[in-house]
Formats: structure tokens, sequence, C-alpha cells
């Protein structure tokens, strides 16, 4: 018999409980998905680590994923997500690339340094908004800055109501506040670019040297890749982080929600423009330029605004025209096989 109540310090809860039949209740052992390599599953389960060969006929999982598991490890099928981070896939295909499941906050990682970057910033905001995951600013090499107040007026101008907390990543004085959004069971997610500290803020909440780190280069401030892989990490306190790769590439697709929640003052200021199309570039009666004019918004978060969501609208339609020519494309493998079955009785 499965001990659930062990289960909730990996994230647990009756949203999963209530997708079991009666039947599985007794039959089947929880499992969620702490590491995912190439063929081979890594999963905790209420007895322990377990490894579950990756088979052609199962569906599509990631770290943070709920499986069930029969008694000889074998699967059976999964869980419904709660929530899952996606994003179109690096390069020029045209599918999606899940990322991580289940995650209650996103700690999007930037260092106070020339890497710098609200354009950046916006965008895993973006990307952790329209997971439905709790967006929390993390600024790290705070102890390397001498006057923070220069930082302080440009991210500011993030005026959607996220807390933003200054770290130094070495210190775990200085990193517990984040255990404000670490609490038992639940689960968060580091996003950033390579280099900004999310390894070093990982090995400094566990208290241990599980992620590799690296010093970034002296000649323009960028960050060394460290991290390779993703995997859940359980803390002292009964929470888990998961530490990702730093992303080349954080390509927007199907979140038009995230960016309304992200730019939520542009969306605010378009309901009173003349036209209810407007693009807010150049046409007559632009509520959105007329706060720009006025400095109360400013000319770069704008430009953001309609890259990301002129972005947003080319992949999300390039990925509905591969979901429409891949449906087309089985139904005619399925046509074509009633068909051959057809002539094959004639023979």
């Amino acid at each position: 018999m499965t001990n659930f109540q062990k289960l909730s310090q990996w994230g647990w809860t009756p949203f999963f409980q209530l997708q079991l039949s009666l039947d599985e209740w007794s039959e089947v052992v929880p499992s969620r998905v702490i590491e995912q390599q190439k063929s081979i599953l890594t999963v905790i389960t209420d007895a322990g680590i377990q490894q579950v060969p990756i088979m052609p006929s199962m569906p599509s999982l990631v770290v943070g994923d709920w499986i069930l598991l029969n008694q000889n490890n074998g699967f059976v099928r999964d869980l419904e997500r709660r929530n899952y981070f996606k994003r179109k896939a690096a390069g020029v295909e045209s599918k999606w690339q899940l990322l991580a499941s289940n995650i209650d906050t996103a700690f999007v990682v930037s260092s106070l340094n020339d890497d710098f970057n609200l354009n950046r910033i916006e965008r895993y905001l973006t990307f952790a908004r329209e997971a439905e995951a709790e967006p929390v600013l993390v600024l790290t090499k705070g102890d390397l800055v001498d006057d923070i107040e220069q930082w302080q007026d440009q991210y500011q101008e993030l005026t959607e109501q996220i807390p933003v907390i200054v770290v130094n990543a070495l210190d775990f004085n200085s990193c517990e506040r984040l255990f404000d959004w670490l609490q038992f069971g639940q689960t968060a997610v580091l996003l950033g670019s390579s280099g900004v500290g999310k390894s070093t803020i990982t090995n400094t909440l566990s208290q241990q040297n599980s992620q590799a780190t690296g010093a970034i280069r002296e000649s323009d401030s960028k960050g060394r890749h460290t991290t390779s892989s993703r995997y859940l990490i359980p803390l002292q306190n009964g929470s888990l982080i998961l530490d990702t790769p730093g992303m080349r590439e954080l390509k927007l697709a199907d979140c038009e929600q995230g960016i309304q929640a992200v730019f939520s003052d542009i969306e605010e200021l378009a309901e009173n423009c003349r036209f209810t199309d407007c693009q807010h570039n150049g046409e007559p009666g632009c509520n959105v330029q007329k706060a720009v004019a006025e400095g109360v918004l400013s000319q770069r978060k704008l430009d953001n605004y309609l890259k990301l969501k002129g972005e947003e609208a080319r992949n999300t339609a390039t990925l509905a025209e591969r979901r429409a020519a891949d449906k087309s494309l089985g139904k005619f493998y399925k046509y074509s096989f009633k068909e051959s079955k057809k002539l094959r009785g004639r023979e």
C-alpha cells in the first residue's frame, strides 16, 4: 500500500490523488519524475528512487510529472499536469519542447552586472506567467555592486507586481529569503541565462555541491554554461528546487495570457486608444503612444511588448500549421491503411 503522506514532500496533493480510480489505490505506485535522460526516467516513490525505461509507447514526459507504475515498476499511465512550462523548440523545428511541470514558483534569475537585461527578464516573466507559476525576480551578485540604486531604477520599470529579491548566491543567509516560496511540498524552478547564479543558488539552498558552477568571463560579464540537465533536488525543509540549463533561445508561442499579465500596464492603456485594433505605431488617438510621450511609459518597454506579441503570433501560427499538417497526414495514413486492407481482401 502506497504511503501517500510520505509522497506529500515530493509535491503529491489531492489534485493528483483524485485522479486515481478505486482499483488504482491499491494496485499502482504513484511516482514523480525527478530526472529524465535519453532512455531512462529517474522517479521517486514512497519506497525511494527507481529507474524506469522509456518506451516508445509512453507519452512525452518531463521532469516534475507524476506517473503511475505497477508493482514491477512498469509504466501504467501518466497523471494530468497541474501546469507546465513549454517553449517553441530551438532552431527551425516547428514543435513544442516541454521543460518542466507541476511548478509552484518560478525564480527568474538575473545578475547585477553587464548581463542585466530588462527585455530578457520580461521574456522569462511572460514564460512563467503563461505557465501559471508565481514569478519572483531574483537578482544575484548583489555583493559585487557598490550602488544598488542604479539597478533599482531599471527593474522598477517592471510595473507588474512581483517580488524582487537581491541575493548573494554564495551566502545561505542571503538566499534564505527564498524559502518564503519554498515551503514543504512546494516546487520551484530557476530560470535565466547561463552564469547568472542558478546552480550556485541551488547549491547554497541545498547546502551541497550538487550542481557544477562556473565563473563569469571578465571580458563581457557573460556566464559560462554549467548545468546540462534538469532534475529535482530536495531541500532540507521538504521543498524541491529545479535548476535548468541556461536557454540560448526562449521562443514564445501560445502565451498571449502571459504577455497580458507581464505588460498589464500597456494593456490597460490600450483600452483607451481611439481604435480597438490600434497597433500603437503612429495611429491617431493612440493612448499608449501618448503615455510614452508624457514619460509615463518607456519606449523600451513598448518596443519589447510589440516584439514579443509579434513573435508569439508568428510562432503560434507556425505551430498551428504544423499541428494541422500532422493531423492531415495522420488521416491520410489511416485512410491508406484502411484501403490497403480492402485490396488485400480481394486477392
